[in-house]
């Protein structure tokens, strides 16, 4: 009886937006490239276009096999936890999508893996080539397709990875990503710093600035207990573009004039649009509400071809009565407040501002809402320097009163991946090669 393993993903620039879909029929003995399916569809969202690459996959085993035992690897969780019936299907357009993935082969014959999405680039190649060519108005041919896996890449993809040794998880799936990276011959490059630690080239990926890693402690009792080290969600965090107070160093939050961006910010937007472009990581693209923000968020996406969700979440404070004043003005005008604002982040700024302490709470639960709806996947939040300090701080478990020892400048790119098991890695603070 032949045995196949299948591949499958897809994706939405937009969701809903123009998506595509990608699948790969792999021979898990010799590691060869059986068949490879891939479609532009139309407007849909990121599940039903995975639903789609799951049925093209399993149609392109059957086709070779109808005998075939088959397990379909994919890094959809909601694919693969629904297909193997462990979570419900509640929504209308997941549930023909799943009877008509079900029909294809006998239930007995096919089992379901989830695996990170550094694994299943293949089939992620092979949807992101569908939707370039749909946005060409052509569809997707194998003549064209550059995702074919060479026969020892394709075999590293078939093994699953080692644990690595007791007590040393994390350890352990680093080395077996590095493996993997070392067999596909990946060079390293600027989107590393966007990608899964041991990525590219197996070593450490190249760092435009200090890294560091907040680890949650095993929990009790935990023996055999390993650590998520699964594709993260991965924010990318730019701050906007100057305005005309940027230079001048005033307060500017959300209470205030809502500046738009100066010719000095707009070059500045460009600039980062093409160095994101460059990278080609960015799936998706979130601006906090202000002017400066949703400027500098269109040019960015504009140029990845993708549109722009706001999120109220990711507004600057409201710095009340100190709005459009300098520091020096602040402190002449507002001593005992000032001083209170920097003593403690439940003191707010004079005038009904918002306190860092409640900022904190507003941005965590905007983290944890958009990192429940972006699992595994790599999102652009366009903000500003309070959110994006927060971002950071939390992630490294730092005290309140590292807020006043960043440094973030106008347009630059910070980065943070967070795991499922809750641990978080920034990944880039301030980066503003791009600029120069």
């Amino acid at each position: 009886m032949p045995r196949f393993v299948v591949e499958a993903d897809g994706g939405s620039r937009g969701n809903p937006g123009p998506a595509g879909y990608g699948a790969v029929v792999l021979d898990p003995a010799s590691g060869e490239t059986l068949a490879e399916r891939a479609e532009y569809i139309g407007v849909a969202t990121n599940n039903v276009a995975e639903y789609k690459g799951l049925i093209a996959g399993l149609t392109a085993a059957r086709d070779l096999a109808p005998d075939a035992v088959v397990l379909v690897r994919m890094d959809s969780k909601l694919v693969v936890e629904q297909m193997s019936g462990r979570w419900k299907i509640k929504h209308p357009d997941m549930k023909p999508l799943a009877a008509e993935a079900a029909r294809i082969l006998p239930r007995a014959q096919v089992t379901y893996e989830w695996i990170p999405r550094e694994r299943n680039k293949h089939a992620d190649r092979l949807a992101n080539e569908a939707m370039d060519a749909g946005k060409r108005g052509e569809q997707w041919e194998p003549s064209a397709s550059s995702a074919a896996l060479d026969a020892s890449a394709a075999r590293s993809l078939s093994t699953p990875p080692p644990s690595g040794p007791p007590g040393d998880a994390a350890a352990g799936a680093a080395a077996a990503r590095a493996a993997l990276a070392a067999s596909r011959g990946t060079a390293a490059g600027a989107d590393t710093l966007f990608a899964e630690p041991g990525s590219g080239t197996g070593g450490p990926a190249p760092q435009a600035a200090p890294t560091a890693t907040a680890t949650a402690p095993a929990p009790a009792g935990g023996q055999g207990w390993a650590p998520d080290m699964g594709a993260p969600a991965t924010f990318v965090l730019l701050r906007h573009g100057e305005t005309a107070l940027t230079p001048q160093k005033r307060f500017s939050g959300s209470g205030g004039s809502d500046p738009e961006l100066s010719p000095a910010g707009r070059r500045q937007a460009a600039a980062v649009a093409e160095a994101l472009a460059a990278r080609g990581t960015v799936q998706t693209v979130i601006s906090s509400p202000l002017l400066r923000c949703r400027e500098t968020a269109q040019a960015v996406a504009d140029r990845l071809g993708l549109d722009v969700t706001v999120e109220q979440g990711l507004r600057e404070v409201d710095f009340g009565a100190w709005e459009g004043l300098t520091f020096a003005e602040v402190q002449e005008r507002f001593p005992d407040d000032l001083q209170a604002w920097l003593d403690s982040p439940k003191a707010a700024p004079t005038g009904g501002g918002e306190s860092f302490a409640a900022a904190t709470r507003r941005i965590s639960a905007t983290r944890d809402r958009l990192l429940a709806e972006h699992a595994g996947r790599t999102v652009l939040l366009v903000t500003h320097v309070t959110p994006v300090k927060i971002l950071v701080r939390l992630a490294l478990g730092a005290p309140p009163e590292s807020l006043f020892r960043m440094e973030l400048s106008a347009a630059s790119l910070s980065a943070v991946a967070y795991y499922a098991d809750g641990n978080a890695s920034v990944r880039l603070l301030n980066d503003t090669a791009h600029l120069r």
